[in-house]
């Protein structure tokens, strides 16, 4: 059985204009019949062009927003009937690890606040076994306690990005939205962390499903990729033959449009 089932998943978006009184200027259909499985273990990368529907998918599995219609199971459950406590024990084992390092992490808190949020949610640690937790998902990161009494805005975006990660992993989750999460970061360090994913992937057993724009990127990461377009999906196969063979017409021009990135290494 998949770790995660999507069938035939819907988003539309009403549009209204409202100088004159509200009123509907039409609809946006941002996912449109979307089916997938992702199978425990594998990273699924899901690449298309900006407002392709990739970011939109990627919420509508974790339940941020709500589908207009489709069905979702995720580890044999039904994540679309489950409320209250029953949601709220599905989400430790689904997290998201967001675009822009830096608008995800709030000014207020520092580093061990931040990452300590979902244990105190969840966990009901005591201070001191939350603080161990916070060391050892720093080290996990390739940062060190001396980050936790600092703020968001004294760190890299690199960096950022790393903690990002951290209380991503707090709860120990199977599955994990990576939405375009190296977008906002130069070439370089955009390689780190991802060689970091890939590291986090093989120590915890994690699942992704990695959204990008960038066909290189998800050729190095991702074990099969999905192709999105307009809100569907028109090709989705393992990495080899979407890379290789591509048959789909949008697919062929995603390839010959961006340039390969030679030192993040080979695909698998």
């Amino acid at each position: 059985m998949p770790l995660l089932e999507v069938r035939n998943l819907a988003k539309v978006f009403d549009l209204t204009e409202s100088a004159f009184g509200s009123r509907s200027r039409g609809q946006v259909r941002a996912v449109d019949d979307v089916s997938l499985d992702i199978q425990e273990g594998e990273t699924l990368g899901l690449v298309g062009e900006s407002g392709s529907g990739k970011s939109t998918l990627g919420r509508l599995i974790l339940r941020l927003i709500e589908p207009t219609r489709g069905a979702i199971h995720f580890d044999g459950k039904d994540l679309l009937a489950a409320s209250g406590s029953e949601l709220r024990r599905l989400r430790r084992d689904m997290q998201i690890i967001f675009q822009d390092p830096f608008g995800s992490l709030d000014p207020r808190f520092c580093v061990e606040d931040v990452i300590a949020e979902p244990l105190i949610i969840h966990q009901g640690l005591s201070r001191e076994a939350r603080r161990q937790r916070v060391k050892e998902l720093l080290r996990a990161v390739g940062m060190d306690e001396s980050a936790m009494p600092r703020y968001g805005h004294e760190f890299s975006g690199g960096q950022r990005q790393r903690i990002g990660i951290a209380r991503a992993l707090a709860l120990q989750p199977k599955f994990m939205v990576a939405d375009e999460p190296v977008s906002a970061l130069d070439v370089s360090v955009g390689a780190q962390i991802v060689n970091l994913l890939r590291q986090l992937r093989r120590e915890f057993g994690l699942t992704y499903l990695f959204i990008s724009h960038s066909m290189p990127v998800v050729r190095y990461l991702a074990t099969r990729i999905a192709v999105m377009y307009r809100g569907k999906i028109v090709e989705i196969g393992s990495t080899a033959q979407i890379t290789g063979r591509p048959q789909h017409a949008y697919t062929s021009s995603l390839l010959a449009a961006t340039p390969q990135i030679a030192a993040m290494g080979p695909s698998h």
